[in-house]
């Protein structure tokens, strides 16, 4: 199962939900770990905590999503090897900003192809089309703001 492939059923659209649930998983885990290595920058350690914070919400809103579909989900594990296969970030990143930058931007371009993919589809969603959309858009639209405050923050460093 990837973004790429033609959405046909609420248990298509329920495992890509999870596999965005898993993602904001690997965002806050990373954002946290992250506030604890960078406490004496206070501008890096805010906004570590803010991007924890907010996965934590996404994570909430996509479930509450899942909750309202007619369809079975998949196990963790499954989801997380599918995360790991198509969009886990490279461990090797040295400095906290690009390691943040690059969960950002994957997430991201993650929620870009759901959405491109959920638009592409005639598929009837057992949840309403126009709130599903609303919702990934105002949840990409938060990690482009992600994106742009920590090249702020790299800029400045």
């Amino acid at each position: 199962m990837s973004v790429s492939e033609s959405l046909e059923s609420d248990h298509q659209l329920a495992r890509l939900l999870q596999i965005g649930i898993v993602l904001e998983e690997v965002v806050e885990a990373r954002a946290s770990k992250h506030v604890e290595t960078v406490a004496e920058e206070t501008a890096v350690a805010e906004y570590m905590q803010a991007a924890a914070e907010e996965s934590f919400r996404h994570r909430d809103q996509l479930e509450e999503l899942i909750a309202e579909l007619d369809a079975e989900t998949v196990s963790f594990e499954e989801i997380k090897r599918l995360v790991e296969a198509t969009y886990e970030a490279d461990s090797d990143f040295d400095d906290v900003l690009y390691d943040q930058l690059c969960n950002e931007e994957t997430t991201y371009k993650f929620y870009d192809d759901l959405i491109a993919a959920i638009e592409a589809s005639d598929t009837e969603f057992t949840v309403s089309r126009e709130r599903l959309l609303s919702m990934l858009e105002t949840i990409r639209e938060e990690e482009a703001e992600g994106v742009e405050a920590v090249t702020r923050l790299m800029e400045e460093r």
